[in-house]
Protein backbone atom coordinates (compact mmCIF):
# COMPACT_ATOMS: atom_id res chain seq x y z
CA UNK A 1 0.00 0.00 0.00
CA UNK A 2 1.30 3.64 -1.19
CA UNK A 3 2.50 5.56 2.40
CA UNK A 4 0.01 8.38 3.31
CA UNK A 5 1.89 11.19 1.87
CA UNK A 6 1.84 9.30 -1.53
CA UNK A 7 -2.19 9.43 -1.49
CA UNK A 8 -2.19 12.96 -0.08
CA UNK A 9 -0.24 14.35 -3.22
CA UNK A 10 -1.77 11.59 -5.62
CA UNK A 11 -5.22 12.96 -4.25
CA UNK A 12 -4.19 16.93 -5.42
CA UNK A 13 -3.26 15.74 -8.57
CA UNK A 14 -6.35 13.95 -8.76
CA UNK A 15 -8.28 16.92 -7.77
CA UNK A 16 -6.55 19.02 -10.43
CA UNK A 17 -7.44 16.65 -13.27
CA UNK A 18 -11.09 15.56 -12.54
CA UNK A 19 -11.94 14.68 -15.90
CA UNK A 20 -9.20 11.68 -15.58
CA UNK A 21 -9.18 8.82 -13.40
CA UNK A 22 -5.53 8.24 -12.42
CA UNK A 23 -4.45 4.83 -10.44
CA UNK A 24 -1.26 4.29 -8.53
CA UNK A 25 1.46 1.61 -9.50
CA UNK A 26 3.07 -1.04 -7.13
CA UNK A 27 6.03 -0.51 -5.20
CA UNK A 28 8.18 -2.27 -7.97
CA UNK A 29 7.39 0.24 -10.05
CA UNK A 30 8.78 3.39 -7.85
CA UNK A 31 4.83 4.67 -8.04
CA UNK A 32 4.38 5.80 -11.35
CA UNK A 33 0.91 7.28 -11.63
CA UNK A 34 -1.41 6.09 -14.76
CA UNK A 35 -4.50 6.31 -16.31
CA UNK A 36 -6.89 3.53 -15.64
CA UNK A 37 -8.93 1.94 -18.14
CA UNK A 38 -6.45 3.50 -20.82
CA UNK A 39 -3.58 1.79 -22.74
CA UNK A 40 -1.48 3.35 -25.23
CA UNK A 41 -0.23 1.99 -28.42
CA UNK A 42 1.49 3.52 -31.36
CA UNK A 43 -1.24 4.97 -34.33
CA UNK A 44 -1.31 2.80 -37.06
CA UNK A 45 -1.21 -1.05 -37.57
CA UNK A 46 0.26 -1.71 -34.61
CA UNK A 47 -2.64 0.30 -32.32
CA UNK A 48 -4.79 -2.44 -34.56
CA UNK A 49 -3.51 -5.32 -33.86
CA UNK A 50 -3.30 -3.82 -30.17
CA UNK A 51 -6.85 -3.55 -29.75
CA UNK A 52 -7.58 -6.60 -31.48
CA UNK A 53 -5.34 -8.39 -29.60
CA UNK A 54 -6.49 -7.24 -26.19
CA UNK A 55 -10.34 -7.89 -26.86
CA UNK A 56 -9.55 -11.01 -27.99
CA UNK A 57 -7.83 -11.98 -24.45
CA UNK A 58 -10.30 -10.53 -22.63
CA UNK A 59 -13.14 -12.53 -24.39
CA UNK A 60 -11.18 -15.89 -23.07
CA UNK A 61 -10.62 -14.49 -19.92
CA UNK A 62 -13.68 -14.69 -17.12
CA UNK A 63 -14.30 -11.42 -15.25
CA UNK A 64 -12.98 -9.31 -18.56
CA UNK A 65 -15.42 -7.39 -20.82
CA UNK A 66 -13.97 -7.67 -24.57
CA UNK A 67 -17.39 -4.94 -24.99
CA UNK A 68 -15.34 -2.03 -23.22
CA UNK A 69 -12.45 -2.41 -25.36
CA UNK A 70 -12.45 0.64 -28.13
CA UNK A 71 -10.82 3.50 -29.31
CA UNK A 72 -10.43 6.21 -27.22
CA UNK A 73 -9.55 9.40 -29.36
CA UNK A 74 -8.11 9.75 -32.99
CA UNK A 75 -5.29 7.20 -34.62
CA UNK A 76 -2.51 9.79 -35.30
CA UNK A 77 -1.31 12.96 -34.10
CA UNK A 78 1.84 14.53 -33.28
CA UNK A 79 2.82 12.41 -30.79
CA UNK A 80 2.33 8.84 -32.84
CA UNK A 81 0.07 7.18 -29.97
CA UNK A 82 -3.63 6.17 -30.33
CA UNK A 83 -5.77 6.20 -26.87
CA UNK A 84 -7.32 2.55 -26.00
CA UNK A 85 -9.78 2.07 -23.61
CA UNK A 86 -9.71 -0.84 -21.86
CA UNK A 87 -12.29 -0.88 -19.52
CA UNK A 88 -14.80 2.08 -17.86
CA UNK A 89 -13.41 4.16 -15.34
CA UNK A 90 -16.14 3.73 -12.87
CA UNK A 91 -15.44 -0.10 -12.56
CA UNK A 92 -13.66 -1.46 -9.50
CA UNK A 93 -10.74 -3.45 -10.67
CA UNK A 94 -8.23 -1.62 -13.15
CA UNK A 95 -8.29 -3.63 -16.66
CA UNK A 96 -4.73 -2.24 -17.74
CA UNK A 97 -2.91 -4.79 -16.53
CA UNK A 98 -4.81 -7.55 -18.06
CA UNK A 99 -4.33 -5.36 -21.51
CA UNK A 100 -0.50 -5.27 -20.70
CA UNK A 101 -0.48 -8.83 -20.46
CA UNK A 102 -2.61 -9.68 -23.66
CA UNK A 103 0.62 -8.44 -25.32
CA UNK A 104 3.67 -10.10 -23.73
CA UNK A 105 4.14 -12.93 -25.85
CA UNK A 106 4.00 -10.66 -28.74
CA UNK A 107 6.46 -8.13 -27.41
CA UNK A 108 9.16 -11.16 -26.66
CA UNK A 109 8.07 -12.14 -30.28
CA UNK A 110 9.02 -8.79 -31.63
CA UNK A 111 11.35 -7.70 -29.18
CA UNK A 112 10.06 -4.20 -28.59
CA UNK A 113 6.90 -2.65 -26.44
CA UNK A 114 3.62 -2.50 -28.41
CA UNK A 115 1.53 -1.32 -25.41
CA UNK A 116 2.12 0.66 -22.64
CA UNK A 117 0.06 2.56 -19.34
CA UNK A 118 -0.60 6.24 -20.03
CA UNK A 119 1.51 7.74 -17.52
CA UNK A 120 1.20 10.74 -15.83
CA UNK A 121 4.49 13.01 -16.27
CA UNK A 122 4.76 15.22 -13.35
CA UNK A 123 6.97 17.63 -11.40
CA UNK A 124 6.66 15.55 -8.16
CA UNK A 125 7.35 12.10 -10.25
CA UNK A 126 5.78 9.66 -7.82
CA UNK A 127 3.17 12.22 -6.13
CA UNK A 128 5.81 13.02 -3.00
CA UNK A 129 7.88 15.93 -3.97
CA UNK A 130 11.39 16.17 -2.19
CA UNK A 131 10.32 19.26 -0.11
CA UNK A 132 8.08 22.29 -0.55
CA UNK A 133 9.97 25.75 -0.67
CA UNK A 134 10.93 27.72 1.94
CA UNK A 135 10.98 31.53 2.26
CA UNK A 136 14.07 33.68 2.02
CA UNK A 137 14.58 37.25 2.92
CA UNK A 138 14.44 39.45 0.15
CA UNK A 139 18.50 41.03 0.97
CA UNK A 140 19.65 37.08 0.54
CA UNK A 141 21.47 36.57 -2.41
CA UNK A 142 20.65 33.82 -4.88
CA UNK A 143 22.28 30.51 -4.35
CA UNK A 144 24.14 29.27 -7.11
CA UNK A 145 25.10 33.62 -7.27
CA UNK A 146 24.90 35.11 -10.30
CA UNK A 147 27.93 35.01 -12.83
CA UNK A 148 30.06 37.81 -13.60
CA UNK A 149 29.41 37.54 -17.36
CA UNK A 150 26.73 40.08 -19.28
CA UNK A 151 24.24 39.64 -21.74
CA UNK A 152 25.03 39.80 -25.57
CA UNK A 153 21.63 39.21 -27.91
CA UNK A 154 24.12 38.68 -30.87
CA UNK A 155 25.39 35.62 -28.89
CA UNK A 156 22.67 34.22 -26.74
CA UNK A 157 22.26 30.87 -25.91
CA UNK A 158 18.69 29.84 -26.55
CA UNK A 159 17.48 28.28 -23.70
CA UNK A 160 13.92 26.53 -23.51
CA UNK A 161 12.24 25.71 -20.04
CA UNK A 162 9.40 23.23 -20.12
CA UNK A 163 7.31 23.32 -16.83
CA UNK A 164 5.14 25.33 -15.17
CA UNK A 165 5.05 28.98 -16.63
CA UNK A 166 6.09 32.20 -15.08
CA UNK A 167 4.42 34.25 -12.48
CA UNK A 168 3.06 37.71 -13.90
CA UNK A 169 6.05 40.02 -12.27
CA UNK A 170 9.19 37.87 -12.60
CA UNK A 171 10.54 40.85 -14.90
CA UNK A 172 11.00 42.18 -11.33
CA UNK A 173 13.87 40.10 -10.60
CA UNK A 174 16.72 41.45 -12.61
CA UNK A 175 18.02 38.01 -13.31
CA UNK A 176 14.94 37.15 -15.55
CA UNK A 177 15.64 40.05 -17.67
CA UNK A 178 16.26 38.01 -20.79
CA UNK A 179 12.89 35.92 -19.56
CA UNK A 180 9.95 35.41 -21.69
CA UNK A 181 7.13 33.00 -21.75
CA UNK A 182 4.13 31.97 -20.96
CA UNK A 183 2.16 33.15 -17.51
CA UNK A 184 1.03 31.10 -14.92
CA UNK A 185 -2.51 30.37 -15.23
CA UNK A 186 -3.69 30.73 -12.24
CA UNK A 187 -1.25 31.55 -9.30
CA UNK A 188 -3.95 31.40 -6.04
CA UNK A 189 -6.94 29.64 -4.87
CA UNK A 190 -10.33 30.88 -3.82
CA UNK A 191 -8.53 31.54 -0.64
CA UNK A 192 -5.87 34.01 -2.06
CA UNK A 193 -3.21 31.19 -1.26
CA UNK A 194 -0.22 30.73 -3.74
CA UNK A 195 -1.11 26.88 -5.92
CA UNK A 196 1.26 24.35 -5.18
CA UNK A 197 3.97 24.21 -8.24
CA UNK A 198 3.39 28.04 -8.61
CA UNK A 199 6.71 29.84 -9.14
CA UNK A 200 8.38 26.57 -10.29
CA UNK A 201 9.09 27.43 -13.66
CA UNK A 202 10.64 31.04 -12.41
CA UNK A 203 12.47 29.52 -9.93
CA UNK A 204 14.12 27.36 -12.70
CA UNK A 205 14.93 30.48 -14.83
CA UNK A 206 16.64 32.14 -11.98
CA UNK A 207 18.58 29.27 -11.53
CA UNK A 208 19.79 28.86 -15.49
CA UNK A 209 20.23 33.10 -15.53
CA UNK A 210 22.35 32.92 -12.72
CA UNK A 211 24.58 30.12 -13.96
CA UNK A 212 24.24 31.56 -17.12
CA UNK A 213 23.80 35.26 -17.62
CA UNK A 214 23.97 34.92 -21.61
CA UNK A 215 20.88 33.41 -22.23
CA UNK A 216 17.74 34.19 -23.89
CA UNK A 217 15.12 32.22 -21.69
CA UNK A 218 11.71 30.97 -22.73
CA UNK A 219 9.65 29.34 -19.96
CA UNK A 220 6.85 27.24 -21.38
CA UNK A 221 3.75 26.25 -19.19
CA UNK A 222 3.41 22.92 -20.24
CA UNK A 223 3.22 21.86 -16.90
CA UNK A 224 0.73 24.13 -15.85
CA UNK A 225 -1.96 21.74 -14.81
CA UNK A 226 -0.67 21.39 -11.22
CA UNK A 227 2.82 20.26 -12.54
CA UNK A 228 0.94 17.29 -14.65
CA UNK A 229 0.48 16.14 -18.23
CA UNK A 230 -0.67 12.65 -19.49
CA UNK A 231 1.80 10.73 -21.57
CA UNK A 232 -0.54 10.81 -24.43
CA UNK A 233 -0.48 14.44 -24.47
CA UNK A 234 2.74 15.42 -23.62
CA UNK A 235 4.76 14.71 -26.99
CA UNK A 236 2.38 16.63 -29.04
CA UNK A 237 2.31 19.91 -25.82
CA UNK A 238 6.69 19.22 -26.44
CA UNK A 239 6.11 19.68 -30.32
CA UNK A 240 4.05 22.58 -29.48
CA UNK A 241 6.76 24.14 -27.42
CA UNK A 242 9.26 24.20 -29.66
CA UNK A 243 6.62 25.22 -32.52
CA UNK A 244 6.90 29.24 -31.83
CA UNK A 245 10.61 30.11 -31.91
CA UNK A 246 12.23 26.37 -33.70
CA UNK A 247 14.43 24.76 -31.94
CA UNK A 248 16.77 25.77 -29.02
CA UNK A 249 20.17 25.25 -28.12
CA UNK A 250 19.35 23.40 -24.95
CA UNK A 251 15.86 21.97 -23.30
CA UNK A 252 15.68 22.26 -19.16
CA UNK A 253 12.73 19.65 -18.48
CA UNK A 254 11.94 19.07 -14.85
CA UNK A 255 9.78 16.26 -15.07
CA UNK A 256 8.83 12.69 -16.18
CA UNK A 257 7.92 9.19 -15.02
CA UNK A 258 9.18 6.27 -13.99
CA UNK A 259 9.11 3.31 -15.82
CA UNK A 260 10.90 0.02 -15.83
CA UNK A 261 13.21 -1.26 -18.42
CA UNK A 262 14.99 0.64 -21.32
CA UNK A 263 11.88 0.69 -23.65
CA UNK A 264 11.15 4.68 -23.01
CA UNK A 265 7.54 5.92 -23.02
CA UNK A 266 5.49 5.31 -26.38
CA UNK A 267 4.03 8.94 -26.20
CA UNK A 268 7.83 10.62 -26.31
CA UNK A 269 8.67 8.62 -29.15
CA UNK A 270 7.90 11.00 -32.08
CA UNK A 271 9.19 13.86 -30.13
CA UNK A 272 12.96 11.92 -29.35
CA UNK A 273 13.51 10.60 -32.90
CA UNK A 274 12.53 14.31 -33.99
CA UNK A 275 15.09 15.47 -31.47
CA UNK A 276 17.41 13.25 -32.22
CA UNK A 277 17.72 14.77 -35.71
CA UNK A 278 18.22 18.33 -34.35
CA UNK A 279 20.78 19.97 -32.83
CA UNK A 280 18.98 20.87 -29.27
CA UNK A 281 20.31 19.05 -26.31
CA UNK A 282 18.20 18.02 -23.95
CA UNK A 283 18.78 18.45 -20.10
CA UNK A 284 16.34 16.35 -18.23
CA UNK A 285 16.13 15.51 -14.27
CA UNK A 286 16.69 12.38 -13.01
CA UNK A 287 13.87 12.37 -10.52
CA UNK A 288 13.11 12.04 -7.14
CA UNK A 289 11.96 9.01 -6.64
CA UNK A 290 15.12 7.92 -4.51
CA UNK A 291 15.06 4.57 -6.59
CA UNK A 292 17.20 3.31 -9.29
CA UNK A 293 14.44 2.43 -11.71
CA UNK A 294 15.29 4.59 -15.11
CA UNK A 295 13.10 8.02 -14.72
CA UNK A 296 11.62 9.13 -19.13
CA UNK A 297 13.05 10.95 -20.51
CA UNK A 298 16.02 11.40 -18.88
CA UNK A 299 16.93 7.72 -19.25
CA UNK A 300 17.38 8.24 -22.76
CA UNK A 301 20.61 8.92 -22.30
CA UNK A 302 21.73 5.65 -21.63
CA UNK A 303 20.33 4.55 -25.09
CA UNK A 304 23.34 4.56 -27.69
CA UNK A 305 21.00 6.58 -30.06
CA UNK A 306 20.29 9.11 -27.72
CA UNK A 307 23.65 9.63 -25.90
CA UNK A 308 24.78 12.34 -27.15
CA UNK A 309 21.01 14.55 -27.39
CA UNK A 310 19.97 13.59 -23.97
CA UNK A 311 22.58 14.60 -20.52
CA UNK A 312 20.31 13.14 -17.41
CA UNK A 313 20.72 15.46 -14.45
CA UNK A 314 20.64 13.64 -10.55
CA UNK A 315 20.76 16.16 -7.38
CA UNK A 316 23.98 16.24 -4.82
CA UNK A 317 22.71 17.03 -1.25
CA UNK A 318 23.19 20.66 -0.21
CA UNK A 319 27.54 20.36 0.63
CA UNK A 320 27.80 18.66 -3.00
CA UNK A 321 29.53 15.62 -1.16
CA UNK A 322 27.13 13.36 -2.13
CA UNK A 323 23.59 12.32 -3.80
CA UNK A 324 20.64 14.14 -1.90
CA UNK A 325 18.50 10.96 -0.17
CA UNK A 326 15.87 12.24 -2.80
CA UNK A 327 17.80 12.01 -6.12
CA UNK A 328 17.06 8.77 -8.40
CA UNK A 329 20.54 6.85 -8.93
CA UNK A 330 22.03 4.49 -11.55
CA UNK A 331 24.27 3.76 -14.73
CA UNK A 332 21.19 5.83 -16.64
CA UNK A 333 22.15 8.86 -14.98
CA UNK A 334 24.75 10.53 -16.42
CA UNK A 335 25.72 13.69 -14.09
CA UNK A 336 24.79 15.13 -10.15
CA UNK A 337 25.08 18.98 -9.87
CA UNK A 338 23.22 20.57 -6.87
CA UNK A 339 20.37 20.24 -6.09
CA UNK A 340 19.35 20.42 -2.31
CA UNK A 341 18.48 24.12 -0.42
CA UNK A 342 18.79 26.23 -3.62
CA UNK A 343 17.99 29.60 -3.49
CA UNK A 344 16.52 31.50 -6.66
CA UNK A 345 13.32 33.67 -7.28
CA UNK A 346 9.56 32.30 -6.36
CA UNK A 347 7.56 35.26 -6.84
CA UNK A 348 8.12 38.43 -8.85
CA UNK A 349 9.68 40.65 -5.37
CA UNK A 350 6.11 42.31 -5.47
CA UNK A 351 2.85 41.85 -2.95
CA UNK A 352 3.80 39.28 -0.53
CA UNK A 353 1.58 36.02 -1.10
CA UNK A 354 1.11 33.45 1.25
CA UNK A 355 1.61 30.09 0.95
CA UNK A 356 -0.14 26.97 2.86
CA UNK A 357 2.82 24.04 3.34
CA UNK A 358 1.02 20.34 3.14
CA UNK A 359 4.04 17.69 3.08
CA UNK A 360 7.27 17.76 4.81
CA UNK A 361 10.75 17.76 3.89
CA UNK A 362 13.60 14.91 4.38
CA UNK A 363 16.03 16.24 6.81
CA UNK A 364 15.27 13.24 8.73
CA UNK A 365 15.52 10.77 6.04
CA UNK A 366 18.88 11.78 4.53
CA UNK A 367 21.08 10.15 6.68
CA UNK A 368 19.82 6.49 6.12
CA UNK A 369 18.75 6.68 2.24
CA UNK A 370 15.24 5.75 3.36
CA UNK A 371 13.30 8.26 1.26
CA UNK A 372 9.51 6.56 1.79
CA UNK A 373 10.30 8.52 5.43
CA UNK A 374 9.69 11.75 3.94
CA UNK A 375 6.17 11.09 2.67
CA UNK A 376 5.48 8.50 5.83
CA UNK A 377 6.97 10.32 8.67
CA UNK A 378 6.65 13.93 8.35
CA UNK A 379 8.67 16.54 10.50
CA UNK A 380 6.00 19.19 9.56
CA UNK A 381 2.80 17.80 10.97
CA UNK A 382 2.09 21.31 12.46
CA UNK A 383 2.60 24.96 12.02
CA UNK A 384 5.65 25.61 9.98
CA UNK A 385 8.19 28.21 10.85
CA UNK A 386 9.95 29.81 8.97
CA UNK A 387 13.20 27.86 10.38
CA UNK A 388 11.47 24.75 9.28
CA UNK A 389 10.54 23.44 12.91
CA UNK A 390 6.95 22.31 13.72
CA UNK A 391 5.15 24.10 16.40
CA UNK A 392 2.47 21.43 17.42
CA UNK A 393 -0.43 23.34 16.25
CA UNK A 394 -2.49 23.32 13.03
CA UNK A 395 -0.73 23.61 9.88
CA UNK A 396 -0.13 27.47 8.96
CA UNK A 397 1.18 29.52 6.13
CA UNK A 398 4.20 31.27 5.18
CA UNK A 399 4.78 34.35 2.88
CA UNK A 400 6.55 34.33 -0.28
CA UNK A 401 7.23 38.36 -1.70
CA UNK A 402 10.54 37.16 -3.76
CA UNK A 403 13.11 34.74 -3.00
CA UNK A 404 13.15 30.97 -1.93
CA UNK A 405 14.77 27.44 -0.80
CA UNK A 406 14.05 24.87 -2.66
CA UNK A 407 15.16 21.38 -3.54
CA UNK A 408 14.61 18.07 -5.78
CA UNK A 409 16.48 17.26 -9.31
CA UNK A 410 14.75 19.65 -10.55
CA UNK A 411 16.79 22.56 -9.82
CA UNK A 412 20.14 20.25 -10.58
CA UNK A 413 18.49 20.34 -14.25
CA UNK A 414 18.89 24.03 -14.69
CA UNK A 415 22.13 24.13 -13.04
CA UNK A 416 23.72 21.41 -15.65
CA UNK A 417 21.85 23.25 -18.27
CA UNK A 418 23.04 26.53 -17.30
CA UNK A 419 26.76 25.12 -17.16
CA UNK A 420 26.27 23.78 -20.92
CA UNK A 421 24.91 27.14 -21.67
CA UNK A 422 28.04 29.01 -19.96
CA UNK A 423 30.51 26.71 -21.46
CA UNK A 424 29.03 27.66 -25.12
CA UNK A 425 29.47 31.37 -24.31
CA UNK A 426 33.06 30.86 -22.90
CA UNK A 427 34.14 28.65 -25.54
CA UNK A 428 32.15 30.27 -28.75
CA UNK A 429 30.95 26.66 -29.21
CA UNK A 430 27.39 27.19 -31.13
CA UNK A 431 26.89 23.42 -30.98
CA UNK A 432 25.08 22.78 -27.77
CA UNK A 433 25.85 18.77 -28.46
CA UNK A 434 29.43 19.48 -28.81
CA UNK A 435 29.27 21.75 -25.06
CA UNK A 436 27.07 18.94 -23.48
CA UNK A 437 29.98 16.38 -24.35
CA UNK A 438 32.65 19.18 -23.52
CA UNK A 439 31.18 19.87 -20.08
CA UNK A 440 31.00 15.78 -18.97
CA UNK A 441 34.09 14.87 -20.08
CA UNK A 442 36.02 17.91 -18.53
CA UNK A 443 34.35 17.22 -14.69
CA UNK A 444 37.10 16.70 -12.58
CA UNK A 445 35.24 16.24 -9.31
CA UNK A 446 33.39 12.68 -8.83
CA UNK A 447 31.02 11.75 -6.10
CA UNK A 448 30.06 8.49 -4.27
CA UNK A 449 26.72 7.22 -5.43
CA UNK A 450 26.04 4.01 -4.28
CA UNK A 451 29.67 2.51 -4.28
CA UNK A 452 29.92 3.86 -7.76
CA UNK A 453 32.22 7.26 -8.75
CA UNK A 454 30.37 9.35 -11.01
CA UNK A 455 30.50 13.11 -12.40
CA UNK A 456 29.23 15.64 -10.10
CA UNK A 457 28.90 19.52 -11.53
CA UNK A 458 29.35 22.59 -8.97
CA UNK A 459 29.16 25.70 -10.46
CA UNK A 460 31.98 28.07 -9.45
CA UNK A 461 28.98 30.42 -7.95
CA UNK A 462 27.15 28.03 -5.86
CA UNK A 463 27.86 27.63 -1.83
CA UNK A 464 27.96 24.71 -0.34
CA UNK A 465 25.35 24.68 2.46
CA UNK A 466 26.06 22.78 5.46
CA UNK A 467 24.25 19.51 6.47
CA UNK A 468 22.49 19.42 9.91
CA UNK A 469 23.57 16.73 12.05
CA UNK A 470 21.12 14.14 12.57
CA UNK A 471 19.21 14.57 15.98
CA UNK A 472 20.30 12.42 18.40
CA UNK A 473 17.82 9.53 19.69
CA UNK A 474 15.63 10.18 22.47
Amino acid sequence: MAPQRYREQFDHIQRSMPEVPLVMGPDSDAHPLYEKGVVLARSGEEARAVEDAVRAHFGETRGLLPEHVRRDGPDGGRSGVTRIRVGAPDLGEDAVPHALGALRSAEERHGRRLVSRNHVVHIAVNACPGDEPVPIARSAAPNPAAAGTGHDPGTAVRVLVVDTGLVHDHHAYPLLAHTTGDTQAAETDGGGMLRQYVGHGTFIAGILAAVAPNTDITVRGTLNDAGAVLESEFGARLFDAVDGAGWPDVISLSAGSPAPGLHGLLGLEAFMRELRDQRTLLVAAAGNNGSDVPFWPAAYSALPEYADSVVSVGALRSDGEGPACFSNHGRWVRVFAPGERLTSALTGFGTPVPYLYQHSTYDDCRYGFDYSCTCQYPRHTGALSEARESTGGKPDQVMFDGFAQWSGTSFATPVAAGLVAALMTAERERDPRTAGARLLADATHRTDVRGAKVRALRPPTWRPVPVPAPALPA
